[in-house]
């Protein structure tokens, strides 16, 4: 069983106004657990919305969605928010990090619900922090971090808790070549371990990486091609 499916999916914002936008059309694809999809395609052709989809932020507005043999587009925001927290990361293009938190609080929040002891939740944190080289700024408020600084500790926060699935938009966008071979390379362990990775980007560093296993074309909301890597 694939751990991600969609059938005929589609997308629909503002309906019945006089903006009324079709984001998505009729997507159908299919994703096995262990692998790396790259989402790729011109700015505004929908790749976003297809993550918050996937990532179960949003819902389609026709279509089926499977997610781990549930469907989950069938579901309420409250069943949903559980599921995200027990299966999903995410890695936000703008951060959604928590202003006057440091570094430290905000990486552990996808484990606050999670109830564990104070010191399974420092190790965790610490864990995180060590592998996106940000450790040495866990006490540093966010607000007071570069971009680049804020991008890792937003990718500390999504895979924390080890989720089955990590989805990733855009993730490489604000850091120097040399950080963003960091954090692939840290995808690609994390690919080893049996989880799924799903990201959107244009950086040539991902197109190209080894771990990438299936190629995802979007134009004008469509799904315009569907490739394995060779």
């Amino acid at each position: 069983m694939p751990i991600i499916q969609t059938i005929g999916i589609s997308k629909v914002f503002n309906i019945g106004a006089s903006n009324e936008f079709t984001a998505l059309t009729n997507i159908s694809l299919t994703i096995e657990a262990g692998e790396c999809v790259l989402l790729s395609g011109p700015s505004g052709s929908g790749k976003s919305t297809l993550l918050s989809i996937l990532a179960c932020l949003a819902k389609p507005t026709e279509g089926a969605y499977f997610c781990m043999g549930e469907q989950v587009s069938r579901w309420s925001e409250k069943f949903l928010t559980r599921f995200r927290r027990q299966h999903i990361g995410m890695i936000f293009q703008q951060f959604h990090l928590i202003r006057g938190l440091n570094v430290r609080a905000n990486i552990a929040i996808p484990l606050v619900p999670q109830g564990l002891s104070h010191s399974r939740l420092k190790a965790a944190v610490e864990q995180a922090a060590e592998q996106t080289g940000i450790a040495h700024k866990l006490d540093i408020p966010v607000e007071k971090l570069s971009g680049g600084e804020q991008q890792r500790v937003a990718i500390a926060r999504a895979i924390v808790a080890q989720p089955a699935i990590l989805f990733a938009d855009e993730p490489t966008a604000h850091l120097d070549s040399h950080n963003a071979k960091t954090i692939l390379d840290l995808f690609a362990n994390f690919q080893k371990n049996g989880k799924t990775i799903i990201i959107a980007s244009h950086d040539p560093l991902v197109q190209q990486h080894f771990f990438i296993s299936k190629r995802l074309i979007i134009r004008d909301g469509m799904l315009a091609e569907y490739s394995f890597k060779i």
